[in-house]
Parts: structure tokens; C-alpha cells; sequence
């Protein structure tokens, strides 16, 4: 894409950055306290059925993903005009969905300054690995990156993780800012559980928390991997990358049923997001439609996105995903003592 033309995208896009005090608000209405209440109606359902708690519990983490979306475009600033109303609802809404501010802010804002840079992967990323470097790994090394991919680890294990490990602790590099917003977020987590135990006894309270966070974590760590994990997905080294045909090319349009692109807060426009992480979320759609390039942006259904659990590894001579079955042959040579180089075969050609 010409520099000209990069241009004239990004100019097109541009009216949509502004944020709408009136739909900014009108958005917390309609996300915080439906969500409330559907966790009370889950708790009071206890005395009924648990089946029926859980009902509750799957709609009430729906808001959840919601709010989380919100939480996202106070990182990026776009949520509010004000820089303290978006810390201030940003770290509200952190606590809720138990994402700590200002760490997740830098880490946002790396993934899109990198994303689809095969030199500069590891921070905020969903982990891939080349096609060439799983052949050159140890077998150990293949093991962890297998393990990590498998969609019960992913989505099963890695909310878990995300929620009591890794949002939990400060980055070695993290400076006062984010240490002290870790603090609030951890702190405001511990009282508010604390309170709510006390209240209504820990046992009810793990039974009604504990799968709201889990089905809200699935959904977001599904949507995150989905919209950059697809068959022709962009990857490029330093020298070749680009910002704009990462943002196009390397993100996906996912189109959702209207109430789940209600629910998800229009995310699914997701190369509309990482052209112009400062349109609010709600400008997304516009956006899209007003921007006929964008549109030519790879569509992927609710149907065709379960394809991309089966993309494992990045070929960077076929700029594609392909499966582990699909890359056998080239571990089976390796075996045998024959080395792998750029100019072997591709797996087309095999």
C-alpha cells in the first residue's frame, strides 16, 4: 500500500475518532448495572436451581465482556475526551473484570505497535510460532508451544491463569504509576470479594463469581485469538512490516449476530480498531461502512472462525496458518538428519 494511499485511509477514518459524552454514558447505563443485577438474580437463584444460576451467570458474563470493551477504549483514550474520566473508569471497570489499568494500557499499546511483526512478538500477543522455528525447537520447546495452543489450555486454563496470575503481579519494568494502580485494582478486588463473602458466605459467592469469570474470560481470550489467528493472516519481518497492512490485513472483520456485536461492543470491526485505535467503539460500524477499503478486510463468521482452532503455525513462504499435521513431514526430515533451509519446499509443494 502507497504512502498516499496509507494516507488518505487514515484521513477517511479520522472523523470517527471522536468520542460522545452522551453515548459514552449512555453505554455505562446500559452495561454496569444490567450486569449487577443479573449477578444478584444469579445469586437469588441459588435457592432454586444452580442450572438456573448458571443461566444467569453466562448472561451476566456477557455484560462482563461488555464492560471489558469499555475498559479497552479508556486505554486507548478514546472512550472519553477527558484523560482522568477514562483512568477514573478505566480502573472502575479494571476491577470489575479484574484487568489492572495501567498495565494493561502499555501492554494494549505495544500489541498494536507490533502486531504482526514476526522481530517484535511477546507483549500482548497470543503466542505464534513460525512454521521454521517449531522445526528448529527442542522437543521441549515444541511441547510448551503445543500445550499452549491446545483450545483446553487456552481457553480453559488461560482465564485462570489471566485473572489469578498473570493480572495479578506488576512487571519487573513497571514503573510507580502502574505499581500503584496494581495495588488499587488487587486491593479493590480482595475487599469487595471479601465483603461479598461475608455478606452472602464464600460458598455462594464462588458459585456465582466463579463461572461469570470463567465463560467472560473464554469469551474474550476467543475473540482476541480469532480476530488475528485466520488463514491469510499478515506477518512480517522488520524490514517488510507495515502498520496499516498489519491493521487491514492482519486483523479480521468479524461478523457477529447483532446482539453479540451488542454484547461484544462492535470488536469484531476489529481492523477498523487497529487502523484508528482512537475510534470509540460505538463509531466502529460507521466507521467500516463509510470506508469502502476497509471493507475488503478478510470477513469471518461465527462458522468459519472455528477454522482457526486448528492454525498452529505461521509459514511465512505460504503466508498462512497451517495445522501441525500439515508441517509432519518436514519434523520426520529433521529426524532423519536432513536440514531444513529457506529454500526448502513448501508445504504447498510437498
Amino acid at each position: 500500500m502507497s504512502k498516499q494511499k496509507t494516507a488518505e485511509l487514515r484521513k477517511n477514518v479520522a472523523p470517527f475518532e471522536k468520542s460522545d459524552m452522551t453515548r459514552s454514558v449512555k453505554q455505562l447505563f446500559n452495561t454496569f448495572p444490567p450486569f449487577f443485577l443479573l449477578w444478584f438474580v444469579a445469586y437469588q437463584s441459588l435457592a432454586v436451581s444452580y442450572w438456573l444460576t448458571l443461566v444467569f451467570a453466562v448472561l451476566a458474563s456477557g455484560f462482563v465482556v461488555r464492560m471489558f470493551i469499555i475498559f479497552h477504549d479508556c486505554t486507548h483514550g478514546s472512550f472519553f475526551k477527558s484523560k482522568k474520566a477514562n483512568t477514573v473508569i478505566g480502573t472502575i471497570s479494571g476491577i470489575i473484570t479484574m484487568f489492572p489499568y495501567e498495565q494493561w494500557k502499555r501492554s494494549h499499546s505495544i500489541h498494536h505497535a507490533t502486531s504482526g511483526n514476526l522481530d517484535k512478538r511477546g507483549t500482548g500477543d497470543v503466542w505464534v510460532m513460525t512454521v521454521e522455528e517449531y522445526v528448529a525447537a527442542s522437543p521441549w520447546g515444541r511441547l510448551q508451544y503445543r500445550l499452549y495452543r491446545n483450545p483446553i489450555v487456552m481457553f480453559g486454563l488461560g482465564p485462570i491463569y489471566l485473572f489469578l496470575v498473570s493480572n495479578r503481579f506488576n512487571r519487573k519494568d513497571a514503573r510507580r504509576k502502574e505499581r500503584l494502580n496494581m495495588y488499587v485494582t488487587n486491593g479493590s478486588i480482595i475487599a469487595i470479594s471479601a465483603l461479598l463473602c461475608w455478606a452472602i458466605g464464600w460458598q455462594a459467592f464462588l458459585l456465582v463469581q466463579a463461572p461469570v469469570l470463567f465463560v467472560s474470560g473464554s469469551l474474550g481470550i476467543w475473540l482476541f485469538y480469532v480476530q488475528h489467528q485466520f488463514e491469510d493472516s499478515y506477518f512480517e519481518n522488520e524490514s517488510e512490516w507495515d502498520y496499516v497492512k498489519a491493521a487491514v490485513d492482519g486483523s479480521s472483520y468479524y461478523k457477529l449476530p447483532k446482539i453479540l456485536q451488542w454484547v461484544t461492543g462492535n470488536i469484531g470491526f476489529h481492523h477498523v480498531h487497529h487502523l484508528s485505535p482512537r475510534v470509540p467503539n460505538y463509531n466502529l460500524e460507521k466507521a467500516h461502512e463509510s470506508t469502502p477499503p476497509l471493507q475488503k478486510a478478510t470477513t469471518i463468521t461465527l462458522g468459519t472462525s472455528l477454522k482457526s482452532i486448528r492454525f498452529r503455525l505461521f509459514d511465512q513462504k505460504n503466508k498462512a496458518f497451517v495445522s501441525f499435521k500439515e508441517i509432519k513431514h518436514l519434523l520426520d526430515t529433521t529426524k532423519s538428519g536432513t536440514k531444513i533451509s529457506p529454500d526448502s519446499p513448501s508445504l504447498q509443494e510437498k
